[in-house]
């Protein structure tokens, strides 16, 4: 026999929790890629790349710094030189040319000037101003080769320089001082200028590297390199040109490339990754601007321009942390996961970043924090699913503590068939046919759902599961879902309770002037095939098993025994054979072979079974 409460055949036909399926997670593996790859190619995902690049470049230049090979020195016009050189910056022509003067005793490499010479002269002021300045320039020229810096005036073109200037420089000697600026106003690139027709110009950069050999290379600057750990003071070199100091210009300059500029505080001053200005501490990242031209002139020189690396290589990286999808982890080791993923990525990205490559990492970092948390996240809600599933599939039949330890997957929800050794409970009411003949249907519903709820909190707080209720009749099982050490003990101190709790039902229907109600119980251990049976779109929760056909059928004998609980031997046996059973001897059972069977009456509680009439022993 087997009987059971109808349900939705997906509710509690699997015997497992639910997983995602293949096809779940090739499009889940899919849609992250594609949404990392969309992530990384947006505005967010390009700030996200360069505070990842910045990261990158403090850590190369913090603990694998690189001497360049071709080191760059500067000499600044810092306060101290404005403080001596009393004239205004428009009018330093003779300083210029004495800076040029001492750059041709000196025999640098290359001389950048990142100073924008008058488009004037002010030979009209002190007649012979500009002179000075000529002669440096053919001083150095002569000694060495010259860049001026070049700017853009309020129009946007070239701002001009006074013509005698510019014709004694010659037409290869000027260079835009202009800097890069990425979205976030910090220089990060070499620069590649362009005109007013977009035609690509050179740079002060790009030119002192022409005058070395050096072809100029697009990319990012290279932080690897260590910049000038200081630089000279303008006034300095004009100190050592004035004393005839030839030594200290050439121990300070010869071979190498020279960059004059402004090492003031609060002029052309420009946001770097990193402190390129390491006299400077209160100033941070917030750099003179000569000081960047200079490193991209050492980035260029020693061959370390940063190239970005294919977008092959991203997008690789993206699909290998996409794969981290299909690691079903819970919250707190995917997290773990993601850190350790991202950091392994990211010491990569800077390895790549040292040799000179420059590896986006925005998309595949996204891939990884959707794909780990997703698969968490996709796998709670399947857990949440699959716990209200279990909630639908067994709350009518289990007690509520029952119920909270399934869904705390402490006992199996499911148990598919398994064997177990259970007591089975029986309980009916007596002349229910009478009642229902004489009451009409809604008042027979009525009394019938007061008793099940009354009779469903006795069988709930023993723990005992309600397989059905077929019509007035219950089935109750102790010891499936959940194990129990003694499931005898909890079927019959539920059947106790309930048999207890009769009396106050029954005195408040006899108060509505309704009969009162009686039942019978019968009770059975043994073993019996326990799970959910039916098909896919009906089944119920039930047990097999000649154990169940005997419980059914002690119940049916407790009206002719005179007692409401009837026990098998196993049970009483299982019990301990207490001394309020009455022994019933062997009875026959219809359908079956005869059973040895014990009743028991709530009066006998605490009290030596009473002597049975032979007669009940038929």
């Amino acid at each position: 026999m087997s009987a059971g409460r109808e349900g939705d055949g997906r509710d509690g036909s699997a015997g497992r929790a639910e997983r995602l399926s293949l096809r779940s997670l090739a499009l889940g593996f899919v849609a992250i890629v594609v949404a990392a790859a969309l992530f990384g190619a947006s505005r967010a995902g390009t700030a996200l790349d360069l505070v990842l690049l910045d990261f990158q470049n403090r850590m190369l230049a913090v603990h694998l710094p690189r001497v360049p090979d071709k080191p760059v020195a500067v000499v600044g016009i810092d306060e101290e030189t404005v403080a001596r050189l009393r004239e205004p910056l428009a009018l330093w022509h003779p300083h210029l040319g004495d800076f040029l003067k001492a750059m041709a005793l000196a025999r640098p490499a290359v001389v950048g000037l990142d100073v924008v010479l008058p488009d004037r002269s002010f030979d009209w002021l002190l007649p012979g101003y500009d002179r000075r300045l000529l002669e440096g320039l053919l001083a150095a020229r002569g000694a060495t080769r010259v860049v001026l810096g070049l700017t853009l005036d309020e129009t946007g073109a070239a701002r001009r320089i006074h013509p005698p200037f510019a014709a004694v420089a010659g037409a290869g000697a000027f260079g835009y001082v202009l800097l890069p600026l990425d979205a976030d106003n910090i220089v990060r690139r070499l620069p590649a200028p362009r005109d007013e027709a977009g035609a690509p110009v050179a740079s002060l950069a790009g030119r002192m590297a022409t005058a070395m050999g050096v072809l100029p290379a697009a990319g990012g600057i290279s932080y690897a390199l260590a910049p000038p750990a200081a630089y000279v003071p303008l006034h300095q070199v004009l100190g050592w040109l004035e004393r005839g100091d030839e030594a200290a210009l050439r121990a300070a300059f010869e071979g190498r490339p020279v960059l004059l500029g402004s090492v003031l505080r609060f002029e052309d001053r420009h946001f770097q990754p990193v402190n390129l200005a390491p006299w400077e501490k209160e100033n941070g990242l917030q750099v003179p601007g000569v000081m960047i031209q200079a490193q991209m002139v050492s980035t260029l020189i020693n061959h370390a321009a940063v190239r970005p690396a294919p977008a092959a290589a991203s997008f690789m990286l993206c699909l290998a942390a996409g794969l981290l999808w299909f690691l079903a982890l819970r919250l707190p080791a995917a997290m773990a996961a993601c850190l350790v993923a991202v950091a392994v990525m990211l010491a990569a990205a800077t390895a790549l970043l040292h040799a000179g490559w420059r590896l986006d990492l925005s998309a595949a970092i996204a891939a990884a924090l959707l794909a780990l948390p997703g698969r968490w996240v996709a796998e709670s809600l399947l857990e949440i699913r699959e716990r209200q599933r279990l909630r639908r599939a067994f709350a009518g039949y289990v007690s509520p503590r029952m119920m909270e330890e399934i869904l705390a997957g402490r006992i199996a929800g499911e148990p598919g068939g398994e064997l177990r050794t259970v007591c089975v409970m029986f309980a009916d009411v007596r002349g229910f046919t009478t009642l229902s003949e004489a009451t009409a249907p809604q008042t027979v519903m009525a009394v019938l759902n007061r008793y099940f709820e009354a009779m469903t909190r006795a069988i709930h707080a023993e723990d005992g599961t309600i397989s059905c209720f077929m019509g007035d009749g219950i089935m109750a099982i102790f010891g499936a879902p959940k194990a129990m050490d003694d499931p005898s003990a909890s079927a019959f101190a539920a059947a106790r309770r309930m048999l207890a709790a009769l009396p106050a039902l029954n005195r408040e229907l006899q108060a509505e002037g309704r009969p009162p109600l009686d039942i019978g119980i019968g009770l059975n251990l043994g073993d019996a095939i326990v799970g959910h049976v039916g098909s896919r779109e009906r089944h119920d929760y039930s047990a097999i098993g000649d154990t169940i056909n005997a419980a059914s059928r002690l119940e049916g004998m407790s009206k002719d025994l005179g007692f409401p609980l009837i026990c098998s031997a196993a049970v009483v046996r299982a019990l301990g054979s207490p001394r309020s059973m009455a022994d019933l001897g062997m009875q026959a059972v219809r359908g079956r072979s005869p059973m040895h069977v014990y009743g028991w009456r709530p009066e006998q509680d605490g009290a030596p079974a009473p002597a049975v009439a032979a007669a009940a022993q038929g």
